[in-house]
């Protein structure tokens, strides 16, 4: 029986930000993981399919956990500008990081460099263990401490078990915790591109009818990571294209904004559906990440999330052990699943209503959205407090926030 402070169950990037983030406070932390990295990434390889749009937030929880540099040197991909628009109608807006003094607005990173970082770092801290390849298999619900059996016939106590294990929770559903969740009825397609013209370093986003499609620039000027959010059959239609065909109807759709595509990576398509737990904290457990809830990627938002999660929880956990209180039990645990249920309820409900405004042609709703962008885009005094909650600078727990930076001047 190996006992510690805090069980972290789910090895990705999320859990193991917590694991880092935990170092040093004297909690002896645990990390069960079924499936490590597999390979080291080499800069030199081919992207990734699924990448995040870090904000400046994120970056700052990563600076803080000492892996933000190593990400950097292996590839990470600053953009400069962000801009969207509805297709066939005059609504866009446009937003600039020079305009505010900024170098970037944020980055997009591949997620396998994120998780792969963060592993080197758990790994090699005094008290973080690393728990792998295993998963948790059966666990009991103690007065004190939870107990855990796991897949490789050890077992394991702690006074919190924290639930990173991805949107099908295995620790959520054992915890009888309710699930609120809705189908989107997309599919996100995602993809590697490579344009004609070069990107500029400008995230860009299209909605149109029943799509939204969205290319993010990578390292190479001419290559973007695609999210292309589409009706399930349509996503299935899409994956399947002939390359030829499918570069021409994503060239269409984008509206040629960077001229002809070219298709230079498989495809993959994953079902979109909202999550949002009932409770993000229980006896003993605390839920971060998608175990919590998950969001439509249209504004890029999930891992940040995620993010912030764990830096409220890292503050919490090291301010209830300095104080020499239970870290595991509910009534301490409120403060944390308060300000995140609301962060996160704030972000889906955004989401769902940004959704449902661009779904569709009705001509009364486009005229609606095309006026509301244009409006926001010329207004003064609009766009600051929307590039701020877009880089996370409204949703910083009071500990990660460092001495005033141009960004947090906007």
């Amino acid at each position: 029986m190996q006992s510690f402070d805090v069980v972290i169950a789910g090895g990705g990037m999320v859990g193991l930000a917590l694991a880092c983030g935990l170092q040093g406070s004297g909690l002896r932390v645990a990390v069960v993981e079924s499936y490590p990295p597999a390979q080291s990434v080499s800069a030199g390889e081919e992207y990734a399919l699924r990448v995040s749009a870090i904000n400046a937030a994120s970056e700052r929880l990563l600076q803080h956990l000492g892996v933000w540099q190593q990400i950097l040197d292996m590839r990470a991909s600053p953009y400069k500008g962000i801009e969207v628009w509805d297709r066939d109608s005059f609504g866009r807006i446009r937003f600039n990081a020079a305009e505010y003094g900024l170098e970037y607005l944020g980055h997009i990173i591949e997620n396998q460099i994120i998780r792969e970082m963060l592993w080197k770092k758990a790994e090699s801290l005094s008290d973080v263990t690393m728990l792998t390849p295993a998963a948790l298999q059966q666990i009991a619900w103690g007065e004190n401490e939870a107990f855990m059996t796991l897949s490789d016939g050890r077992m394991l106590t702690a006074r919190l078990v924290v639930g990173a294990d991805g949107a099908h929770s295995w620790l959520r559903q054992h915890a009888d915790i309710p699930l609120t969740f809705w189908d989107y009825e997309h599919h996100a397609l995602v993809a590697t591109i490579r344009t004609e013209e070069p990107h500029g370093s400008v995230a860009r986003q299209v909605f149109y009818g029943n799509g939204i499609l969205a290319f993010l620039p990578l390292a190479d000027p001419h290559l973007c990571s695609i999210v292309w959010s589409l009706p399930g059959d349509a996503a299935d239609q899409y994956k399947q294209l002939d390359n030829t065909l499918f570069d021409q109807q994503l060239a269409v759709d984008f509206d040629m904004r960077l001229g002809q595509c070219e298709l230079i990576s498989e495809r993959q398509t994953i079902p979109l559906t909202g999550r949002y737990a009932r409770n993000f904290a229980a006896h003993r457990l605390a839920l971060v990440g998608d175990a919590a809830h998950t969001i439509h990627p249209l504004a890029g938002q999930g891992v940040n999330l995620g993010f912030m999660d764990v830096a409220e929880l890292i503050g919490e956990l090291r301010r209830l052990h300095c104080q020499g209180k239970d870290i595991g039990q509910h009534f301490y645990l409120r403060r944390y699943e308060r300000r995140r249920k609301h962060s996160a309820a704030v972000m889906l409900a955004g989401m769902q209503g940004f959704r449902q405004l661009f779904d569709g042609n009705n001509p009364v709703k486009k005229f609606l959205r095309d006026v509301g962008l244009s409006l926001a885009d010329n207004l003064p005094g609009i766009k600051p407090p929307l590039l701020r909650q877009a880089m996370g600078l409204n949703d910083l727990p009071g500990w990660l926030s460092s001495p005033p930076s141009s960004a947090e001047k906007i």
